[in-house]
Formats: structure tokens, C-alpha cells, sequence
């Protein structure tokens, strides 16, 4: 894959650029600041791309902006933000597009290199990567509520984790239940939430929208 890396910590992008290459794929551009992001996503327009959220000038939302604006001018453009924070707007904005393509995963919360690189691989393909923590901020509010009514609790378990991008398989094992059961519960859900089936759209990616009620 062909990835822009925005990072503003040196030894942290450059171990990023590191472990891509290791994994054999191109890094095509490296950036420090918000305005060197948007400048690299929009040039290069790689197959994903990994953003910090906080990035020079200010340390605030810099890298954050910066992919949002990338993914407006760039619909679908694969992003995966990797961060030490949870900003609750801005992630709930960078899904809302339906486009696919997004992950948000917090550094602590990445253990090792395959996580991460299976994370990757998942956003680049169009579906989702969410920490269990920015899925329990998103939820974090009594507007949801109703919304999540629909849904039995296992049916809930199950979509939190495909939040993540787990597989139906890796759903079973975390859940301790059949590939049959969780096939099942997927579809019960997908109706439950008037998910039709449809080549054209990524049903798992838009469960999981329309699970956070963004």
C-alpha cells in the first residue's frame, strides 16, 4: 500500500515509516504539521494514511482538520487516526460521510505490530478500525439510547466489536460462540437497523454508523 505517515514526534513517525516498510509497504510521504498533512493526502493520495490528532502549529486538532478536510475533497480517502486522545466531535464527523475508509485507535491501546498493521489493512479496504474506547465515547450520550433500544444486549456486543473491525470469526471467539450464532446475530441486526443488502455498500461499515447514531 502507497501510505502517508503525519506524526509530529520524530522517533514516533520515523519507527512508523520503519514498521510499514518492514511490512512492505511504501511510505510515500512523512508530515509534521496540519498544513503538511492536507498538502501530502491531497498530493499523494494514498491507498491510507496514519494521522496523528494533535500536530503543530497549535497541538490542538491539527492532523484531525486536516484529514476531515482531505476526506471532503478526497470522499472515501482511507484514514486511521492513531493518537493519545479522543476528540468526540471530530471523530464522530470523520464517519459520519458513510463513506468507509476510518479507524481511530489509540496508541496505548495498540499492544503490536499486527494490531496495527491488520487495523490498517482494514480502513485501506473501505471498513472500520475503532478503539473500544472512542466507540464508548461516541456512545456517551442519552440521544443513543433510543437508538440502541432496537438491539438485544448480545446483538449490542456483537456490533461494538465489529465497531472495532473484528471479523465474525474473531467476533465468535472473543464472544466464546459459533461463526453460525454470530452470522445470525449479524443479520438479525442488519434488519433490525433497516440495513438492506446491497452490493454497492459496505453493510458492516454502515451497521456500525448506524449503531453510533452519527
Amino acid at each position: 500500500m502507497r501510505i502517508v505517515v503525519a506524526e509530529d514526534l520524530y522517533l514516533l513517525r520515523d519507527g512508523l515509516v520503519r514498521l510499514l516498510e518492514t511490512f512492505g509497504h511504501e511510505v510515500v510521504a512523512t508530515a509534521a504539521t496540519g498544513p503538511e498533512t492536507l498538502h501530502a493526502l491531497l498530493t499523494h493520495r494514498p491507498d491510507v494514511a496514519v494521522v496523528d490528532v494533535r500536530m503543530p502549529p497549535t497541538n490542538t486538532d491539527e492532523g484531525l482538520t486536516a484529514a476531515l478536510s482531505a476526506r471532503r475533497e478526497v470522499p472515501g480517502l482511507p484514514v486511521l487516526i492513531l493518537s493519545q486522545h479522543v476528540e468526540q466531535l471530530y471523530a464522530r464527523e470523520l464517519i459520519a460521510d458513510q463513506a468507509g475508509g476510518v479507524g481511530y485507535l489509540l496508541k496505548d491501546s495498540v499492544f503490536d505490530a499486527d494490531q496495527f498493521i491488520d487495523a490498517l489493512e482494514r480502513v485501506a479496504a473501505g471498513g472500520t478500525a475503532l478503539d473500544p474506547a472512542v466507540v464508548t465515547k461516541l456512545l456517551a450520550r442519552p440521544a443513543a439510547e433510543p437508538h440502541l433500544a432496537r438491539l438485544t444486549e448480545r446483538e449490542r456486543s456483537v456490533l461494538a466489536l465489529m465497531a472495532e473491525g473484528l471479523s465474525n470469526s474473531a467476533i465468535a471467539q472473543r464472544l466464546f460462540l459459533s461463526d453460525s450464532a454470530i452470522s445470525k446475530y449479524t443479520t438479525t441486526t442488519f434488519d433490525k437497523l433497516g440495513i438492506q443488502a446491497d452490493d454497492s455498500a459496505n453493510r458492516r461499515v454502515l451497521a456500525v454508523l448506524a449503531y453510533l447514531k452519527v
